[in-house]
C-alpha cells in the first residue's frame, strides 16, 4: 500500500526530480510534487513524496528526517489528509445571483 510523504524546509530551488533521486534510494516513488505559489509558480518551500511501499516510506521518514538536503534541513513525516475549507468565493455575490 502506496504511503504519502511531507517534506518541509526545502530550498526553493529543489526540483521534484530530485526528491525523487532522494526518496528513490529507499524504494519506489509513485510521485512527487512541489507545492508552489499559483501565481509566481515559486516554490513554497514543501511538498509531497508518495512511496509505493509503507515500510520503504518509514525507512525513508526516519532516515531524512532532519538531514540536511540542498543546504537545508528537511522536516520529513507522514502527510496528515486535512480537510479543506471551504472559503469564501470572491465573484460570489453572497446569494444575490439573479440580480446580476
Amino acid at each position: 500500500m502506496s504511503q504519502k510523504i511531507y517534506v518541509g524546509n526545502m530550498n526553493y530551488a529543489t526540483t521534484e526530480a530530485a526528491l525523487t533521486n532522494l526518496f528513490g534510494q529507499y524504494g519506489e516513488v509513485v510521485s512527487s510534487t512541489i507545492i508552489k505559489d499559483r501565481y509566481t509558480q515559486q516554490s513554497k518551500g514543501f511538498g509531497f513524496v508518495e512511496m509505493a511501499d509503507a515500510q520503504a516510506a518509514e525507512a525513508a521518514i526516519a532516515t531524512l528526517n532532519n538531514q540536511e538536503f540542498e543546504g537545508r534541513r528537511l522536516r520529513v513525516n507522514v502527510a496528515e489528509n486535512k480537510p479543506r475549507e471551504s472559503r469564501p468565493r470572491y465573484n460570489d455575490h453572497g446569494g444575490y445571483g439573479d440580480r446580476y
